[in-house]
């Protein structure tokens, strides 16, 4: 493929065509886990993880593998990578581990991951499937991590607490006050918040991509088409 074509990819994994934004697909651990940015960012590297290393292995074995199991053996892909992430969490982030919960194993079951094994890294060669996943997990993952950031902010009026959770006691320090004394906005942090902030970048997105789409079109474009009135001065003989 060309370096335009891995642009493409890029572009299309990172903004037009996003899983969370876009595609509206894994909304359920999108809008669950994503209260503050620990829990974000540790579902966020999960996905990532499970979605470049399905995608990648279903692309090699993608002419092996006969049409009539297909489908059953990219799920088995999936869960055993979904598998291979749980006992990394276990080994590293122990108590992120366990408040991630049910929503770890759940990841076999997130239809951006099984859409892109079926609809891309089946039909093309492992690096375009690897860069094709790798965009796709970064988008999703970018989204889960703003998101959080976001409710973490609106609900408490602080960042990155916890983050000792991911990335060891070196990270007690992190948590950064930006309100004092600020009175806590439940709604942030409960579902109903979620629902509401994620509708917010969606309509942010859209607005973005329809002010580009219009700044992009010539001038000539957008001038109606038909006859136009000429002012005569002056007396006419």
């Amino acid at each position: 493929m060309s370096i335009e074509s891995y642009k493409a990819l890029t572009l299309n994994g990172l903004w037009r065509n996003n899983p969370a934004l876009v595609q509206l697909l894994g909304l359920c651990p999108l809008l669950a886990v994503s209260s503050n940015v620990v829990n974000a960012l540790g579902l966020a590297l999960a996905t990532l993880l499970v979605l470049v290393a399905s995608s990648t292995l279903v692309s090699a074995i993608r002419n092996t593998v006969p049409e009539t199991v297909r489908l059953p053996v990219f799920v088995m892909i999936i869960a055993a990578a979904v598998t291979i992430a749980e006992l990394v969490m276990q080994a590293f982030a122990y108590e992120l581990y366990q408040i991630l919960g049910i929503f770890l194993p759940l990841i076999t079951t997130n239809c951006a991951i099984l859409g892109r094994a079926d609809a891309y890294a089946s039909k093309n060669s492992v690096i375009p499937a690897f860069i094709d996943a790798l965009m796709m997990g970064l988008g999703f993952g970018l989204v889960l991590v703003t998101l959080g950031m976001a409710r973490e902010l609106l609900g408490t009026g602080a960042l990155l607490a916890d983050m000792h959770l991911l990335f060891g006691v070196k990270a007690h320090d992190w948590h950064w006050i930006i309100f004092e004394n600020y009175e806590p906005f439940l709604l942030a942090v409960l579902p109903p918040g979620a629902f509401l902030l994620t509708g917010v970048l969606i309509a942010l997105k859209n607005w973005l991509d329809q002010t580009l789409q219009e700044r992009s079109i010539p001038a000539s474009e957008t001038q109606p088409a038909g006859s136009k009135r000429v002012r005569v001065t002056g007396v006419i003989k």
